[in-house]
């Protein structure tokens, strides 16, 4: 049962005659409302019109001109003869009570009886005769002001409907009609009241009615409704669905849903499908000629990466036989591949060359032009001479194959070791950064050369740097100084010579750890937009 009421909750067209039903019932219980209103409206003008004219006619049996002696005791005969005809009015009339009564005009609050008769089997009430002279309290206000209507203001007659008695009595209407002397005054008030119920009888079977034909018009409409709405919208819409479903699980072109309804709303749907069908298997298509070109081109990347790593030196400790010297070099691309590097190497048993470079660009034209620049500057330091020999030389090379005008800036030192003596030449690079033993970092601020691949015949100069055992010499790219974080505040060469002195007693590979971790904290969720390269080599 649950199962049932949950696939009706569910289904398009038990939603839409469930709503259709909803709207019939609703139009049934306002028209019901409305016709019964309207009915009852028709049915107390109809008694208000009848009952004045009973009333009217009631008046034609008493005698205005001795409502007075009647109360007085006199003119009895007249009175007992009156009296015999209103009871016989009242039951033929089928009323529950004709009565005559004289109003106090002073202010309409008090009434004495003159004559009443009462016929309680039309209504099955209760009522007991008044009798003449007695007194009572006028009932409310609204008959105070129907009294003084009826006595002063010239009313033909007044009407008190009483659908709802609170006294217990049953539904009724009363119509009061002015008695007159024979000199047209008012002298008494004849009331009739006549029971409602044959209103109620009578508006029972129009609202049977009522709802015998809403009912009749729910079961057509629905039946009308359901078959039209499953042809026209449910078959289509369910066609739409199915194919979407199908195409969801099998990613396969399908038959063609443009002809399955007229309407134009529905067709324009199923052409989308159709369309959304095709894109789709030609973006699965292309998207998967896509990823595999993206795995190949990704492999490629892998591979070179390994290969740019492998070309420079990437074991440690570099020199495990020698205790003279330390040296730690650490290099991370932003992309898969990048333009940075550094390299190490002894000349001979007692010169150390170390250098550090940065490309102009990034990625894989960057990549190639680094291990360019690496190979031309290690061949030709393994050949002899300066560092600014060194440098014109790999310049003059690399300007005469640049068609792309790359440029790489790049340091390069030639260590003694014995004596600790280094001499080196600045190619548009930052300045190295020098730890004294007892003492501090500082930058070795020296004249740069100009970037190697710029100009062809750039001249480059030697300077000399002396360390003692126990200095450490400190290379770095701008990967590392112009580190932002997410403020777009640079790392900068102040921190990076705090960071240094933080660490200056380390090893040189305890340094590079620190200064990494320090501008990663300082970068936090910033991306790394340049590779991050850095040397340190300790004298001992």
């Amino acid at each position: 049962m649950y199962k049932t009421l949950q696939k009706l909750r569910s289904s398009m067209s038990a939603n839409i005659i469930g709503a259709i039903i909803m709207l019939l019932v609703l139009f049934g219980i306002i028209v019901s409302s409305l016709g019964s209103t309207s009915f009852t409206d028709a049915f107390k003008e109809e008694y208000s019109t009848t009952t004045y004219h009973m009333a009217d006619t009631a008046t034609t049996l008493v005698n205005g001109d001795h409502l007075d002696a009647y109360l007085a005791g006199e003119e009895q005969a007249e009175f007992e003869q009156t009296n015999t005809y209103l009871r016989n009015y009242c039951r033929k009339m089928n009323v529950s009570l004709v009565y005559v009564i004289c109003v106090d005009q002073s202010d309409y609050g008090r009434f004495v009886s003159v004559f009443n008769a009462v016929n309680n089997a039309v209504d099955n009430t209760s009522y007991t005769e008044w009798e003449p002279g007695y007194q009572r309290n006028t009932t409310n206000d609204e008959y105070r002001r129907k009294y003084k209507a009826l006595y002063e203001e010239g009313s033909a007659y007044e009407i008190v409907f009483r659908p709802n008695p609170s006294d217990g009595s049953n539904p009724h209407i009363t119509t009061l009609v002015p008695v007159k002397n024979s000199l047209g005054t008012v002298t008494g008030i004849l009331c009739i009241q006549r029971p409602m119920r044959e209103m109620e009888e009578a508006k029972k079977p129009y609202v049977v009615t009522i709802i015998i034909f809403t009912f009749m018009l729910i079961i057509i409409i629905a039946s009308f409704a359901a078959y039209f709405i499953r042809v026209q919208f449910v078959e289509p819409v369910r066609k739409v669905s199915a194919e979407a479903t199908r195409f969801a699980k099998e990613n396969t072109r399908g038959e063609s849903l443009s002809n399955i309804s007229k309407y134009d709303e529905l067709i324009s749907l199923a052409r989308s499908i159709d369309t959304m069908e095709s894109d789709m298997v030609s973006y699965i298509e292309n998207l998967t000629a896509i990823t595999a070109e993206k795995e190949r081109i990704g492999a490629e990347l892998s591979f070179a990466r390994n290969v740019q790593a492998n070309s420079i030196p990437h074991v440690f400790p570099a020199f495990p036989d020698r205790s003279d010297f330390d040296i730690y070099a650490y290099m991370r691309p932003a992309k898969e591949v990048g333009g940075d590097f550094y390299n190490f190497f002894l000349i001979d048993n007692d010169h150390l060359a170390v250098m550090i470079g940065d490309v102009s660009d990034k990625g894989v034209p960057a990549a190639l032009f680094m291990m360019v620049s690496n190979i031309v500057v290690s061949n030709r330091t393994r050949m002899g001479g300066s560092p600014a020999e060194i440098l014109k030389f790999a310049n003059d090379s690399i300007c005469e194959h640049n068609p792309d005008n790359m440029f790489v800036t790049l340091w390069l030192g030639i260590l003694e070791l014995s004596t600790g003596k280094m001499i080196a030449s600045n190619g548009g690079h930052d300045h190295a950064a020098v730890y004294r033993k007892d003492g501090s970092f500082g930058y070795v601020k020296t004249k740069h050369g100009i970037a190697l691949g710029v100009f062809t015949e750039s001249k480059y100069t030697d300077f000399e740097i002396q360390l003692q055992k126990g200095d450490k010499l400190f290379l770095y790219t701008d990967g590392v100084t112009d580190a932002s974080n997410t403020s777009h505040e640079m790392f900068g060469l102040e921190r990076l010579e705090e960071t240094l002195n933080n660490y200056r007693t380390a090893a040189p590979h305890e340094v590079l750890s620190g200064v990494r971790q320090t501008v990663d904290a300082f970068a936090a969720e910033a991306p790394q937009f340049d590779d991050l390269t850095m040397l340190c080599v300790e004298l001992k």
